[in-house]
C-alpha cells in the first residue's frame, strides 16, 4: 500500500503556493485538466510478499495434507528416528533397487528425486538415508495459536515417565495418504517396539480429543517413510516391497529386514518451532 501511495500521491498543500509571475515572461501554459482514472497499478505490488504460484513448482514437491487457513499451524507428534551408520550401506542396495523398480520416487521431506541420489553413492546415503526420520504418533492437523501451550503442557504431562525401548522396523510395506495424492515406501513395525507405540498413540489422541482434534487410525501401523511418489501407486510399491525383500534376503544372512533402532524421545512440531516433549538421556 505505501508502495501505491508513492506512486500515486495526490499533489501536495504545498504545491498551492506558486511563485510571482516574472514581468515581461511569457504566461505559463495552462495546466491540462488530469485524467480522474489512474492506470492500473504494477502487478508486483498487488501480490503478497509471500506469494508462491504453485502453477510453476516442480513434480517433487509436496502437497499439503489439509488447507491452509491463516492463524493455524501445522501440529505433528512424532518420534524421531535416525538410522545408524551399520544399516546405511545394505538400504542404499536397496534404495538403488528401489529406483530401477518404481520410477519418479522421491527422498521423503527432502524431495530429491532418488535416480538422482542413486547416481553418487555417498549423497544417497547422506541426503537419504543421513536424515532424521520420523514415527507418527498423531495426525498431522491444523491448530490455533491459543491451543499450542495447552496441547504442548498436556503431552510433557503424560509423557513425563516414559522409558527407553527398541523399534524393530522389520517390514517393507506401502502406504497411500488419505487422499491418494502421494504413495510411499516405508519400513514399519510389526513386533518389537509395537506395543510401547502403540500406547504412545493412546495417550497423544486422548490428548487431541480434549483440543476437538481428530485422532489416528483406528489400526495404527507404525512405520518410517523413505521415499515417496506422486498419485497412488499401491500396485507398483506392491509389487516393489516383494522383489525388494528376496533381494535383501540374497544379500542378507538374515531372513527379513530388521533395522533396529532405540527409542529417545517425542518431538511435537507446531509450525517451524520444535518442542522436545521427552527425552531419554543416553
Amino acid at each position: 500500500m505505501d508502495a501505491l501511495m508513492a506512486n500515486y500521491a495526490s499533489d501536495s498543500d504545498d504545491d498551492d503556493e506558486q511563485p510571482a509571475p516574472v514581468a515581461g515572461a511569457a504566461a505559463p501554459p495552462e495546466p491540462q485538466e488530469t485524467s480522474a482514472l489512474l492506470p492500473p497499478p504494477p502487478l508486483d505490488l498487488l501480490q503478497p510478499p509471500n506469494f508462491v504460484d504453485y502453477s510453476t513448482l516442480a513434480q517433487g514437491s509436496r502437497i499439503r495434507s489439509f488447507p491452509h487457513v491463516e492463524g493455524n499451524y501445522a501440529l505433528h507428534v512424532y518420534i524421531p528416528v535416525v538410522i545408524p551408520s551399520a544399516a546405511r550401506k545394505q538400504l542404499t542396495l536397496v534404495m538403488r533397487r528401489a529406483a530401477s523398480l518404481v520410477p519418479d520416487l522421491y527422498a521423503v521431506d527432502a524431495d530429491y528425486a532418488l535416480s538422482e541420489l542413486c547416481k553418487d553413492e555417498q549423497k544417497l546415503e547422506r541426503v537419504l538415508l543421513g536424515r532424521e526420520f520420523h514415527v507418527s504418533l498423531g495426525r498431522t492437523v491444523g491448530i490455533q495459536v491459543h491451543q499450542i501451550d495447552s496441547i504442548v503442557a498436556m503431552l510433557r504431562q503424560k509423557f513425563q515417565s516414559q522409558q527407553r525401548y527398541c523399534m524393530d522396523f522389520n517390514k517393507w510395506e506401502h502406504f497411500v495418504n488419505d487422499d491418494s495424492t502421494r504413495s510411499f515406501l516405508s519400513l514399519e513395525v510389526t513386533k518389537t517396539g509395537l506395543p510401547e507405540i502403540s500406547k504412545q498413540i493412546h495417550m497423544v489422541d486422548e490428548v487431541y480429543r480434549l483440543h476437538g482434534l481428530p485422532e489416528f487410525y483406528k489400526n495404527p501401523r507404525p512405520h518410517i517413510s523413505l521415499v515417496w511418489a506422486l498419485g497412488d501407486v499401491s500396485s507398483k510399491l506392491k509389487q516393489a516391497t516383494r522383489e525388494i525383500e528376496n533381494f535383501q534376503n540374497s544379500i542378507s544372512s538374515s531372513k527379513n529386514c530388521n533395522l533396529r533402532c532405540n527409542f529417545s524421545g517425542i518431538v511435537c512440531k507446531v509450525g517451524k518451532k520444535v518442542y522436545d516433549i521427552c527425552k531419554i538421556s543416553d
